[in-house]
């Protein structure tokens, strides 16, 4: 009987000294903070990725846009400066005005500029030139501001869409589609003549 009240005894003090070490462990562990950053670092990269990546693509979207727009001014601001423009005139134009795109890909922009006749409150399109889109057709019928219809003459319509793709695309995906266009009325002359175009200002 003694024998095995010593066993027990035994037994009852390696369980206390097993439970004993186990709940320094844990205690130790539960104090431990030598992972907590890296936990937190492991939680925050996503959203800190997703935001970083976010701020590129929309700074460069809006820088794409900011240039689209100055490319539509420069446009109509060149052919408004003349009374007679020719075929090396629309050229240098418009490639010039692509220049102002750079250093976005050119290939992705579409120029149109158009002379529009204004006469008793319709406006129509004298002629039309376009660098990788499609020309106006000559003739056909514009819609204007009112403010712009009050009095006949002529005006310079300056169109310019760019096909914007982000250069990651992880927040912003696929291709957005930037439009801008501008009325100008010529400088020198009622209105700018097109070589090999008949028209009447």
């Amino acid at each position: 009987m003694y024998q095995s009240e010593r066993v027990m005894n035994s037994i009852a003090r390696r369980a206390r000294s097993f439970m004993e070490f186990y709940k320094q462990r844990l205690a130790a562990f539960a104090g431990d903070q030598r992972g907590v950053s890296a936990v937190e670092f492991a939680m925050l990269l996503p959203l800190m990725l997703t935001l970083y990546l976010g701020v590129v693509e929309i700074s460069q979207g809006i820088s794409a846009q900011r240039k689209m727009t100055m490319t539509t001014r420069t446009v109509a601001d060149l052919v408004s400066q003349t009374s007679n423009v020719g075929n090396s005139y629309i050229t240098n134009a418009l490639n010039a005005a692509t220049a102002v795109m750079a250093p976005f890909p050119d290939s992705n922009l579409k120029i149109t500029v158009s002379s529009v006749k204004i006469a008793d409150g319709t406006a129509t399109v004298s002629w039309s030139d376009t660098k990788n889109g499609t020309a106006r057709a000559i003739g056909s019928t514009v819609t204007l501001p009112a403010a712009l219809t009050a009095d006949n003459g002529s005006l310079i319509w300056s169109e310019v869409e760019y096909a914007y793709t982000p250069t990651i695309g992880y927040v912003i995906s696929g291709t957005l589609t930037l439009k801008d266009k501008l009325f100008m009325r010529p400088r020198q002359s009622t209105c700018v003549l097109r070589e090999g175009v008949q028209s009447i200002c």
